[in-house]
């Protein structure tokens, strides 16, 4: 009976450590084993075979994060297993002092990758924490060769520094840092408001060189639109003028060749013996005494002697109309006034003497 008891119990036990024999790792998880006490091989992902008692797993330090009640709780303990995902650490805010002795606040977080699992078991003891201590050193030592302005403006700059100062380092502890953010930046109240009236002079002074622009504009604008105005209102009226011109002169070409076919017609009805230029200037005579006859006032026309030729147009242009080849019965040499018009005396005034001069 206690051999049977034996029997059964050393077969449970070799069940037992042929179970422990295989391991089984899960897909971007690794594990180092090591042989009594030193490093004997990595497990790679699916089934692997060890010796059970004699082949151990080495534990590393890992970083834990867990929500609580709306926050973040981060926590360490030791694993077994390997994580070889990309790994988000999330530091809390820090204090940092710039090149311009402004204390700010900055939080950082980084991503980074184990990619050498021995030497991130065997180079550090403390890797989440070393990773934490060197990301906030070398956060104050790249802060403090910048000013406030350049913090604020330049994170990208501020990021690819420390990604190459903890890839750098991290190096040798087989991590690859992939990406390093800077979440927030917060300066103390009293720099905030002096930053916001900053801000704001600026933005009333970036408004105010808009507006003068705009109204300098505005004035070129006016002015060329004016000059311009002017150039079209002189062009029109020099054009206006040219045409007003061009039709004034065809207009006393026209008249001139009418006149020329009245007296060629004239001419032809008065005959060979006739003068169309006596008949003509008669009566503009006549046209120029009827002018002088209107209105109501008696009118004394005062004619000098020379003005004997009116006369002789006119007897003329009497002679014209009682010829034998006129066409028109006789017209009476006096021109006509009108009806209820004062009678128009002429005076033929003689020539004044000629003055001796004494010599």
């Amino acid at each position: 009976m206690g051999l049977l008891v034996l029997v059964s119990a050393l077969v449970i036990l070799a069940v037992v450590l042929v179970a422990m024999g295989f391991t089984v790792v899960q897909q971007a998880e690794t594990m180092v084993i090591e042989r009594l006490g030193r490093y004997h091989r990595t497990l790679d992902s699916g089934i692997n075979v060890i010796i059970p008692l004699v082949d151990l797993p080495r534990r590393i330090q890992w970083r834990y994060t867990t929500e609580f009640n709306g926050q973040l709780i981060h926590r360490k303990d030791t694993a077994k297993r390997i994580d070889l995902r990309e790994q988000l650490y999330d530091f809390p805010r820090q204090n940092v002092i710039t090149r311009d002795n402004v204390a700010t606040e900055i939080n950082a977080m980084i991503y980074f990758q184990i990619t050498d699992p021995r030497r991130a078991v065997y180079e550090i003891a403390d890797l989440p924490g070393a990773i934490e201590k060197l990301t906030q050193t070398s956060l104050r030592n790249v802060v403090g060769e910048m000013d406030l302005d350049e913090l604020l403006s330049s994170r990208d700059k501020v990021n690819t520094a420390l990604r190459q100062i903890l890839d750098s380092a991290s190096d040798k502890w087989g991590v690859k840092v992939n990406r390093v953010e800077i979440q927030d930046i917060n300066p103390p109240p009293e720099i905030r408001h002096a930053m916001e009236k900053q801000m704001r002079a600026e933005r009333d002074k970036r408004a105010a060189v808009l507006t003068a622009e705009a109204s300098k504009q505005s004035a070129i604008l006016e002015a060329e639109g004016q000059r311009e105005a002017q150039i079209a209102r002189a062009t029109g009226e020099q054009k206006a003028r040219i045409m007003a011109a061009e039709a004034e002169a065809q207009a006393r070409v026209r008249t001139a060749q009418a006149e020329a076919q009245a007296i060629k017609l004239v001419a032809e009805s008065l005959g060979a013996g006739a003068s169309p230029a006596s008949y003509l200037l008669g009566l503009r005579y006549v046209d120029a005494l009827r002018s002088m006859g209107d209105g109501k006032a008696e009118k004394v026309v005062y004619l000098p002697i020379e003005s004997s030729a009116l006369m002789g147009s006119l007897g003329g242009l009497k002679e014209l109309f009682t010829a034998p080849g006129g066409t028109g019965p006789a017209k009476p040499a006096t021109p006509a006034l009108a009806p209820g018009s004062p009678p128009l005396r002429v005076a033929i005034a003689a020539p004044p003497e000629p003055v001796e001069s004494e010599s």
